[in-house]
């Protein structure tokens, strides 16, 4: 059952009315969301903004996003911004975080930068960038997470620092049963043994990494109604997604957080709030290649987590539309409306990668679906 009222859908083919931009203009005005197609700013640019995030702030959207080469894997720009008042009509800001040509820098030219996100701290009036930062020439062993901050939202940020998460610290919800095992060190060396995945959710890699800090890859942020924000990440070898509270001025970690769905192998977490329930899609591991979409919930953000079937629905849904998620926001002034972001990524050309948005709907009973729409308008 459809409740979300609002969204035109058209299920078309986009080459049969030859759509190249983020809408399609009709003869009455009508503006239109078209998936996958190229999208191009006010200037007439393409779009470089991928694995990002959204921030509404004094009537404007901020699109925050990776600025992808056209060959190559690694950070050559840094983190780009967009702003629009409509989510239709894009217009370029400015490289919110540029990349330093200092040697050494941690994001220094050559680095990679993951999955910016961007929320604003209402008691100290700054906005924070937190992002995945591996560093130059080291692929992606550093796994760490990294934070800039700003005055106004299109930035400059100013980078602060980056390193591991949590160090010398418990997940609260499975402190006891951690600290309790002990694990052969040979296990680390024999993945996907039934003896490896038992030692994988008990914690195995919390405890490795327990005096260096814990992993943290493709991530997002959250800032609930009471205010406090959490860093949701892939951690343990991208094995366990840890949801961590961050400080009062959001620019680092109280200590507090939890392990959902060990062993589960998930990325990509995008999460959001309705109906006084927690909402989480995330991806599967599976490289540059597009997986099935998972879904879960909770009644509070420290759990327990519960996992659903596949929220796609449509073309190509048992591969996220052949897309990604990334980040998942409410539209201002539209109770109850979200929209969800997905990367296409195209790996020969990461500058074409393409972006999916699609709208948030519900069953009766609450549980969120996303169904693949052509083209569709608030």
């Amino acid at each position: 059952m459809f409740l979300l009222l609002g969204f035109k859908g058209v299920y078309a083919p986009e080459h049969l009315y030859g759509w190249s931009r983020t809408f399609f203009s009709k003869s009455d005005g009508e503006t239109f969301f078209v998936p996958s197609a190229v999208w191009k700013d006010s200037g007439g640019k393409v779009i470089n903004a991928h694995g990002g995030g959204i921030l509404f702030y004094a009537g404007r959207y901020y699109w925050f996003g990776e600025h992808r080469p056209a060959s190559g894997f690694t950070t050559e720009v840094g983190v780009t911004c967009y702003s629009s008042k409509d989510l239709y009509h894009w217009t370029y800001e400015s490289v919110a975080l540029a990349v330093s040509n200092k040697s050494g820098n941690d994001i220094e030219k050559g680095c990679i930068i993951e999955r910016p996100k961007v929320i604003y701290n209402t008691r100290t009036k700054k906005f924070i960038m937190w992002f995945h930062l591996e560093l130059k020439g080291k692929g992606y062993e550093a796994a760490r997470a990294a934070v800039a901050v700003s005055d106004t939202p299109a930035g400059p940020y100013h980078f602060i620092r980056s390193g591991r998460i949590n160090s010398e610290t418990y997940p609260v919800n499975e402190t006891e049963t951690i600290r309790k095992t002990s694990f052969n060190s040979t296990l680390n060396s024999t993945w996907w043994t039934p003896e490896w995945r038992r030692a994988v959710e008990q914690g195995m890699f919390v405890k490795r990494d327990l005096q260096t800090g814990q992993m943290s890859r493709d991530m997002t942020l959250f800032v609930d109604e009471d205010g406090k924000a959490y860093h949701i990440y892939s951690s343990e070898e991208n094995l366990t997604l840890q949801i961590a509270e961050l400080t009062g001025d959001y620019l680092g970690h109280t200590g507090r957080y939890i392990r959902v769905a060990p062993g589960g192998h998930n990325e990509a977490p995008a999460i959001f709030k309705h109906g006084g329930t927690y909402w989480m899609i995330t991806s599967g591991c599976t490289g540059w290649e597009p997986n099935e979409a998972r879904l879960f919930s909770a009644s509070s953000i420290w759990g327990p987590w519960k996992q659903h079937s596949n929220p796609c629905r449509g073309r190509k849904a048992n591969v996220t539309f052949g897309g990604q998620s990334t980040y998942v926001f409410p539209v201002e002034d539209k109770t109850g409306v979200f929209i969800f972001m997905a990367d296409k990524w195209n790996p020969k050309n990461l500058a074409d990668s393409r972006y999916i948005w699609l709208p948030i709907c519900f069953e009766s009973d609450g549980t969120p679906y996303v169904e693949w729409r052509s083209r569709w308008n608030l």
